[in-house]
């Protein structure tokens, strides 16, 4: 008996430490949402703009993959380093950004390799905007079929949410010119809960739906 309650206080006491453990990751990853929220719709209105937003994503690409490092068994961790990665390509922009690119996608495929439905999936939607917006063979590695394929599995696993159907809007309208489908699906990400520890990424994301609608209704009014 006292064998069995020593192991039972071992196995509280694991666990307690592992939910500590947790707790401390999900402040750290919160914060990295937070702050890419800030850096990501930062204005972009002019030279000296752009070459802030870009320095602030050099910065925290940098704490992004450090979280990453220091808790690299945790799946949430590696799929912020992968969109600040991603995000930071984008700002950077041309053959530069390759390098960004292929580190985020390295990011993506990692936490997929651990638990691909961590986050509602957003390891695959995030892989399938990467794989749509880099250019394909033989300068980088884009392709507009595997974007579809992961960005219809994020779909699967949040059919509700707000990225996966902006996303999976936006590749209807830019690359299948399937503008009823990218209408519906922007209307559900319209409809999307409303994420409370993520007003600013909300607001963000909801000026680009309003945008990308007005371009559809545009095409299916012409």
């Amino acid at each position: 008996m006292k064998n069995k309650n020593q192991y039972r206080c071992l196995m509280l006491m694991l666990i307690f430490l592992s939910s500590s453990a947790l707790a401390e990751l999900t402040q750290a990853v919160k914060e990295i949402q937070t702050q890419w929220a800030a850096v990501n719709y930062m204005p972009e209105n002019s030279n000296e703009q752009e070459a802030a937003k870009e320095a602030a994503f050099a910065k925290l690409s940098t704490i992004a993959t450090q979280v990453a490092l220091n808790k690299e068994n945790l799946p949430e961790a590696l799929v912020w380093e992968g969109i600040v990665y991603s995000s930071y390509a984008g700002a950077k922009g041309g053959l530069g950004a390759l390098s960004l690119a292929k580190h985020a996608k390295k990011s993506y495929e990692e936490a997929i390799a651990i638990n691909g439905d961590a986050m509602n999936g957003s390891a695959y939607t995030s892989l399938g905007v990467l794989y749509s917006k880099v250019p394909g063979w033989p300068l980088g590695f884009g392709s507009d079929k595997k974007a579809l394929q992961y960005l219809e599995r994020g779909l699967a696993n949040n059919p509700d949410g707000i990225d996966s159907n902006y996303f999976y809007a936006a590749f209807m309208y830019e690359e299948e010119d399937d503008y009823l489908k990218a209408k519906k699906h922007l209307l559900k990400a319209k409809q999307a809960a409303p994420r409370p520890d993520r007003p600013k990424a909300d607001e963000g994301r909801h000026q680009e739906i309003a945008q990308l609608m007005i371009q559809v209704e545009k095409e299916l009014s012409d």
